[in-house]
């Protein structure tokens, strides 16, 4: 039996499972911080495809601590129909529910919030949000303190008029309680400042005070363990306010790492895909050896494998997958079953176009925020379907109509994955450094995927060569990507596979976001018109991805799905 499958304890609360679902901002609410319909979907595809607890993104207890537009609301009243409509939806479908208690502290803006923002001490922070600006928040008094911690109370209460099972007290990424434990955010000099044991005070305080307003909830602490810069928390001391959570009251210690003023990059609060996996890890399980609650790790532990071994292992309690369960919702379900999963790239383009405004979404998952744009879905039944390309747009239609239908796959090299192999050689993808490996992993457990599901692949195949191969087919799915216009693609294909693309200068020069952006529009051709002259009478024929139109993959991938399961 997967441990991971096997339920366990967060104080009052049993979860079916050992994955967690953690907070990620989705600006799915409505400009006020209602739920929507669109949040119920987003979070209902999680539950449906097997999570354990679902936790609904940072919900700030006191308005002034708002950080983003669009955030879900929780510091009044007025909220709690509405999230008592989720936590119903949630808790049909089998699943669990938190939400966190997360206060912007300085790291907020007077015309996201709407009031003056508030932290420990009135230093400059720089807030991105949209855009940049540098504030200088307000130093907050005893009383203020004072009433920070009683508006965690009441959202706490709140949370369980709504019917939430837990709540999550944030103490992570250089948010309110965080500042409070950087000595470089904290200048006071009073009994919240100074020693470790000061500024550690108002977030345990807090945590004891939610913890004595609602008894029958599971309290969970998430800390910031190491801040990873200079001024900031060291290990040393996360770990010892851990202990001191435990202590206070805290039914599991949700162990993350870094700040958004860490180095070399605030990516290190969502560790990219150059990082290797579960980088975190180790933190937690160092917790755990010193505290008698469970612990829950976070940080790129999508792997079924890693997951796993480090359930059994004893390094953690809990596994918390973000940005896997953006990426494949069905996670849970397919590890139980043993098939292949979607595996996120940790490209942080669900998060870093979500910083600049937009609603969440993923490159490898086209219906990621926009679950209810595929609510009526309406996949081909009982068709013969040739799939001309493997690339990631061929690969994901291939996968989500192979159920109901023969499907079969022509990609003229000899392995998957076309340009998006050569994606991981240059210097950058969307804003991450890139890493050939994490492509790699993606492509070849789509390719597992797909055969798990009957998919037929026929490699080393040109099908312009041969036409009649397409022939037997009902439909025909042009999947064969963009073509570099001016004869650039033997010198494209060079510069990465040699490494040239990373060398000093030539990377910086293609790092340039107006070179880059040429090189995925105006540089290349879409290819399918070349292709549409193959089709017999009475043949259906579609173009996805960049055979249609050139562009990024995000945009090539989410063709694919609406392709899938849309029709269109």
């Amino acid at each position: 039996m997967n441990v991971l499958l096997t339920p366990a304890r967060i104080g009052p609360v049993e979860i079916k499972n050992r994955i967690i679902m953690p907070p990620m901002t989705t600006r799915t609410a409505d400009a006020e911080g209602f739920v929507t319909d669109d949040s119920v979907a987003y979070y209902m595809a999680r539950v449906r495809g097997g999570t354990g607890l679902i936790t609904v993104e940072m919900a700030s207890p006191e308005k002034c601590g708002r950080h983003r537009r669009h955030e879900v609301g929780i510091y009044d009243d007025r909220f709690i129909p509405g999230l008592t409509r989720l936590v119903g939806e949630i808790h049909q479908g089998g699943a669990k529910a938190s939400i966190q208690l997360g206060h912007g502290g300085g790291h907020t803006r007077i015309d996201i919030c709407g009031e003056t923002p508030i932290a420990p001490s009135a230093i400059p922070h720089p807030v991105y949000e949209t855009t940049f600006e540098t504030i200088i928040p307000e130093e907050m008094t005893k009383a203020r303190i004072a009433q920070t911690i009683a508006a965690h109370v009441a959202a706490a209460q709140r949370a369980q008029k709504a019917g939430f099972d837990c709540v999550e007290v944030h103490a992570a990424h250089g948010y309110l309680i965080s500042q409070f434990h950087a000595p470089f955010e904290n200048r006071r000099t009073d009994e919240y400042g100074g020693s470790l044991e000061n500024r550690a005070r108002f977030g345990l305080d807090a945590l004891r005070a939610v913890k004595a307003a609602v008894p029958g909830l599971g309290v969970i602490y998430r800390l910031s363990v190491e801040d990873f810069f200079p001024g900031g928390m060291p290990f040393a001391e996360g770990r010892q306010i851990a202990r001191w959570a435990a202590q206070a009251g805290a039914d599991a210690l949700h162990v993350t790492a870094g700040h958004y003023r860490s180095l070399p990059s605030a990516q290190v609060v969502l560790p990219p895909m150059a990082t290797p996996d579960g980088p975190f890890l180790e933190f937690a399980a160092q917790v755990k050896k010193d505290i008698a609650v469970p612990v829950i790790a976070v940080g790129r532990l999508g792997d079924p494998a890693l997951a796993e071994a480090a359930v059994a292992g004893g390094k953690t309690d809990f596994i918390a997958l973000g940005r896997t369960l953006v990426a494949d919702p069905q996670w849970v379900e397919k590890v139980a079953r043993g098939e292949p999963i979607r595996r996120c790239l940790a490209c942080n383009t669900c998060i870093n176009e979500m910083r600049g405004g937009a609603r969440i979404g993923c490159v490898v998952n086209g219906a990621a925020g926009r679950e209810t744009i595929f609510a009526d879905a309406k996949p081909p039944r009982g068709e013969r379907i040739a799939v001309i390309g493997a690339g990631p747009a061929g690969l994901s239609y291939a996968a989500l109509v192979a159920d109901g239908n023969k499907v079969t796959v022509f990609e003229k090299d000899q392995r998957a994955g076309g340009s998006f192999r050569y994606a991981g050689k240059a210097p950058l993808f969307q804003e991450v450094e890139a890493n050939d490996a994490s492509f790699a992993r993606y492509i070849d457990d789509m390719v597992a995927a797909c055969k798990t599901k009957g998919v037929a692949f026929h490699f080393g195949t040109d099908v312009i060569a041969d036409p009649t191969m397409l022939a037997p087919f009902d439909h025909v799915v042009i999947a064969t990507g963009a073509a570099y216009r001016f004869g650039l693609g033997a010198l494209a294909t060079w510069a990465l596979d040699s490494g040239a693309a990373r060398w000093p200068g030539v990377a910086q020069l293609l790092s340039n976001g107006t070179l880059r952006d040429w090189f995925y529009y105006r540089g290349r051709r879409a290819t399918a018109s070349r292709f549409r002259l193959m089709a017999r009478a009475g043949q259906r024929v579609s173009a996805i991805g960049d055979a249609a139109k050139a562009g990024k993959s995000k945009q090539a991938i989410g063709n694919a799905f609406e392709a899938a399961l849309l029709g269109k």
